[in-house]
């Protein structure tokens, strides 16, 4: 009708708010409630504001109005108007009313038929669309509403390799979306896939990784699958994919190891690998049109596209995923995934608003979507069927996956119970698995505690990035002598009350670290900050932080390349600036190889080195030993294990611009840097520790 305008909402659940903008004149209102088409009587306002262009009415019902229907108001004077249902994900009880515990949802393959479940619970009507293998158009299908808001459908035969996606029609408006549980896609997601996993099963040699006592164990190294092929002056023949990164026998140009035999060259326990589930901003047929770290998750439960070895084949992902692992795990190498589920890409635009709207996604108090995380609106993880998908999918990357630990996105957005819960599901699969994440505290609306550093009480279990660790020791090798205290207790895993207040119940809290993929890599921060000294001497002392790291009480954390003091010309924030940012240079490996032969030492040292794996601060306090000797700091740790294959080390810090001669006791039988050490006839030993270096004196 012209210059008319209607909206009629479900407010509460018995509740029917009509708006009426016009440019008529006023006219009574009493609409007719048409349910699935079936006209019911006239209904009465029991509330009627009125302007001279606009009416607000409010109808009372006589009882709940029940979901999963079609509902229109309709009035001889204006016609008629959906029923806007989607603000009944806030009623009250609406999580418990409509929760689903079932473990069916998505595609549930059989030879003889694939049965398909979604969760829609606010929808009226949803439509299954399937084009069957070899033909060319999709037929349509009717699914069945069933108990707590899903829809289900069964479609007989093999349809292994079927593509498909939902008509989805909420509040008289239909859309048409892929399967949020979707383990199967094409190429950008333009169709879910019917996957049959019982012909992709894989052996992940699990044998092949030694049970670990603690979080401690580990030596974690940061990835990104693209990132550690895709440079020339290599010999890897599937670049940048899945295949490429665990290729045997592939060298540099200098002859140097590439891939996973780099990686287990140097010694590494974990392989965290920056998302590598679908993202959104990578074209999958085009991979080497665009770049992206994979922050904007689009499918949670498949692999990413770009990176197989068949960019246009479904299961080549799949296939290429698990055999990456597989490799990986062979090679006693542990697989951690970075997983980002506190926001999704465009969340107006994501298959989780298409499909139940108005639930995915936090609110602030004042109704507008809260963006905490400045990468999108925040998930409702605390929402019961929100937990369940973020649970479902952890699942089936262990299960189907073998995945070994999970790195948690801006964990400080979502929930306490939920992070519990995922390290919980985990522990129950391997005893060794680890969670571990972002924990900084953004600020929130909901009355759950967050999963953030501040509430590490709440989460014993759950490590944390440490970033009081990283902003001390890259401030001590600036030669700032007010952090000495600090970096003091950031040494000893963050947890004991010396020289500042604990952080954490114990060290497998704290993932100690100067560098990751955020941010300057340490040898760009270090050139900026100290600009005034030459580029071996920043070397070193890019060499020393990442020691000081290895050999610290907690748990060890290392950026890819790092170890050779990797730059990203000055960028910051490289998650879209493509390869000349962010790959493995290998000409600087080749060039730098030396500082490769002593990092192997120092992790070789740190694994061997028992007493640096303790966690308890109560033991801690009395094993470890730190002091001044002018202004190096010394650091001291003493093994009492019988047969433990080292008794002590120190390791003497030297942020200072001269060098300092050090008494040390014992025989010094191991070293790095240039230190010269001299011994006198009386069994004194010196060490003169250069300066803006660390040293490593071993008994």
């Amino acid at each position: 009708m012209k210059d008319t305008f209607l909206n009629a909402k479900l407010v509460e659940p018995d509740l029917i708010r009509l708006v009426v903008f016009s440019s008529l004149s006023w006219e009574k209102i009493e609409p007719v409630l048409i349910t699935d088409g079936v006209a019911g009587k006239k209904m009465t306002p029991t509330r009627l504001n009125t302007l001279s262009t606009l009416a607000i009415a409010d109808f009372r019902l006589d009882a709940p109005l029940p979901l999963g229907h079609s509902y229109f108001l309709t009035m001889p004077q204006y016609g008629s108007v959906g029923i806007d249902v989607s603000e009944a994900t806030g009623f009250p009880g609406f999580d418990e009313t409509y929760y689903y515990d079932g473990d069916d949802l998505g595609a549930n393959y059989s030879r003889r038929g694939t049965t398909f479940v979604i969760w829609a619970p606010l929808a009226s009507h949803v439509v299954l669309s399937v084009r069957k293998p070899g033909e060319k158009e999709f037929a349509a299908y009717d699914m069945v509403r069933e108990e707590k808001g899903t829809f289900r459908a069964r479609i007989a035969g093999d349809l292994a390799g079927a593509e498909y996606h939902y008509f989805v029609t909420n509040s008289e408006v239909t859309h048409r979306t892929p399967d949020p549980y979707a383990k199967g896609s094409i190429a950008n997601g333009r169709e879910s896939v019917v996957v049959d996993f019982s012909k992709l099963k894989v052996d992940f040699h699990r044998e092949c990784l030694p049970v670990m006592e603690s979080p401690c164990d580990a030596v974690i190294y940061e990835a990104h699958v693209r990132d550690m092929t895709i440079a020339p002056g290599n010999d890897v023949v599937h670049k940048g994919r899945f295949l490429g990164l665990v290729e045997h026998g592939r060298k540099t140009k200098g002859g140097h190891p590439v891939g996973i035999d780099y990686l287990k060259e140097i010694g590494i326990t974990h392989l965290q690998l920056l998302p590598i589930y679908d993202y959104k901003t990578v074209d999958e047929l085009h991979p080497e049109r665009s770049y992206n770290w994979g922050y904007d998750p689009a499918q949670y439960f498949v692999p990413e596209g770009s990176y197989a070895s068949v960019l246009n084949d479904p299961l080549s992902r799949i296939k290429d995923c698990k055999a990456m692992v597989a490799e990986l795990h062979k090679a006693g190498i542990r697989v951690v995934m970075d997983v980002v589920y506190n926001h999704v890409f465009e969340y107006e635009k994501s298959t989780f608003e298409r499909v139940v709207p108005n639930y995915y996604f936090r609110h602030r108090g004042n109704g507008k979507m809260a963006a905490t995380s400045g990468c999108g609106d925040d998930v409702a993880s605390e929402r019961k069927m929100v937990r369940k998908m973020i649970l479902d999918a952890c699942a089936h990357w262990i299960d189907e996956y073998g995945i070994d630990g999970f790195r948690f996105d801006l964990m400080g957005i979502l929930d306490v119970d939920t992070m519990n819960a995922v390290e919980a599901l985990g522990k129950s699969r391997h005893k060794s698995f680890i969670v571990y994440g972002e924990g900084w505290n953004m600020g929130g609306e909901v009355r759950q505690s967050l999963a953030h550093m501040g509430n590490y009480a709440l989460m014993p279990t759950i490590g944390f990035f440490n970033d009081f660790f990283r902003e001390s020791i890259k401030s001590l090798y600036c030669g700032n002598p007010h952090v000495v205290g600090n970096a003091k207790n950031v040494l000893c895993g963050s947890c004991t009350d010396f020289m500042v207040g604990a952080k954490f119940l114990s060290a497998t809290q704290s993932i100690n670290y100067v560098e990751c993929h955020d941010n300057a890599t340490f040898f760009d921060f270090f050139a900026k900050a100290r600009g005034d000294l030459d580029e071996a001497t920043r070397l070193r002392v890019v060499e020393a932080a990442t020691y000081t790291v290895l050999l610290s009480i907690g748990v060890p954390f290392i950026h890819m390349g790092q170890e050779v003091g990797l730059t990203k010309y000055g960028e910051e924030n490289s998650y879209n600036k493509g390869d000349k940012y962010n790959q493995f240079d290998f000409s600087l490996l080749d060039a730098r190889y030396a500082m490769v032969e002593r990092f192997k030492r120092v992790v070789a040292l740190r694994k061997g080195m028992r007493a640096l794996h303790m966690f308890d601060p109560r033991v801690i306090g009395p094993t470890v030993a730190i002091t001044d000797f002018e202004e190096v700091v010394r650091y001291r740790l003493v093994d009492t294990n019988i047969i433990a294959p080292r008794k002590y080390f120190e390791v003497l810090i030297n942020p200072s611009a001269r060098e300092i001669a050090v008494p040390v006791e014992g025989e010094v039988s191991d070293y790095l840097g240039q230190a010269k050490v001299e011994r006198t006839q009386e069994g004194r030993t010196t060490v003169h520790v250069p300066p803006h270096e660390l040293v490593i004196v071993v008994g």
